[in-house]
């Protein structure tokens, strides 16, 4: 297809980039942004601007943040004891939307799985177990989808805390198996956390 503008073209390109964006959303998008004014222009380019320059990785739990810690790991007001691990950012969103866990979180950045390379070395998991060697942890529960590659993680995590005196535990299943986290509703999502269950290896 040809575009009327090089510009508008080079834009389109851009938003198609992104997750889940095909062509007709990347021209809406593009359209709507010319429909702005400079103001709103700018403010968008400065928040685009912002991701690059100002979001960094929480140096505990490695959730996004403003600061070296996160909101979470600095607050007062939650249980640092008890840790949720998810393999990434998404799910802690989707996890804080229930307003049901009032505990602190792990981001893995992945899970386990052989056929697309990801190996234990590939993922903060000594970064856990260092959490729970130096920290006042109680729990931890596992939030990972119910695919294999979850499992297989959630089974290895295990086996390196076992020498630790910390409870594991993982989401009761109200979770479809092959269920990814982020597409989970908030009351599922809420249920599963308040009924999670002991994980044994």
């Amino acid at each position: 297809m040809e575009y009327p503008s090089k510009a508008v073209q080079k834009a389109v390109e851009s938003f198609k980039s992104l997750p889940g964006i095909g062509n007709k959303t990347a021209v809406r998008l593009v359209l709507h942004l010319l429909k702005q004014n400079s103001d709103s222009l700018k403010q968008f380019e400065l928040a685009v601007e912002g991701l690059r320059t100002e979001v960094k990785y929480c140096q505990t739990c490695f959730n996004l943040s403003d600061h070296e810690r996160c909101a979470i790991c600095s607050s007062q007001n939650r249980d640092q004891g008890k840790i949720c691990v998810v393999q990434d950012v998404r799910d802690v969103l989707a996890i804080e939307s229930t307003g049901q866990f009032t505990g602190a979180y792990h981001v893995l950045g992945g899970v386990i799985s052989p056929m697309e390379g990801v190996g234990p070395d590939d993922l903060k998991i000594a970064q856990l177990v260092d959490r729970v060697k130096n920290g006042n942890v109680s729990e931890i529960i596992f939030a990972l989808s119910a695919t294999m590659e979850g499992d297989t993680t959630i089974f290895y995590i295990s086996k390196q805390l076992k020498e630790y005196q910390v409870q594991i535990t993982t989401i009761a299943k109200g979770i479809a198996i092959g269920g990814e986290l982020e597409f989970v509703d908030e009351i599922t999502l809420g249920r599963s956390l308040l009924s999670r269950i002991p994980f044994d290896v």
